[in-house]
């Protein structure tokens, strides 16, 4: 199974799963920072190393987690807003993954609503009341 880590290597992890579908996502945050991710039942994902090195950045309803080292900046995965029982792992991370033989699914996130206290304008996206 896929090991993975952030690229100072202080936050390590493992995926107990079977990748056969990878995601983009075109929401604000997604978009900036370019992220191919894998969808991995919370289950089948252990943190090795590092965990409380990691930082978290939530946004708009704080739902989902994204997670990040806080030694390198890499955002290494996140619990997900439509699926909090997931993570979004980011296959860049995953160490001599090959990615080219996966498919890739674009999903919708620009979309998304939005709760309207501390959201920014710059963010697409139907604002809920």
């Amino acid at each position: 199974m896929p090991r993975g880590s952030c690229h100072c290597g202080a936050v390590r992890f493992q995926v107990d799963a079977e990748i056969v579908e990878l995601t983009t996502c075109d929401c604000s945050l997604c978009v900036k920072k370019n992220a191919v991710m894998a969808k991995v039942h919370e289950s089948a994902m252990t943190i090795l190393a590092g965990e409380e090195l990691l930082s978290v950045y939530q946004w708009n309803t704080r739902r989902a987690k994204h997670y990040f080292c806080s030694r390198c900046g890499i955002y290494t995965f996140h619990r997900k807003r439509a699926a909090p029982d997931h993570y979004g792992v980011n296959v860049f991370c995953l160490d001599g993954f090959d990615l080219s033989a996966i498919p890739v699914r674009a999903t919708e996130g620009v979309g998304m609503s939005l709760a309207p206290e501390g959201a920014r304008a710059e963010w697409p996206g139907p604002r809920e009341a």
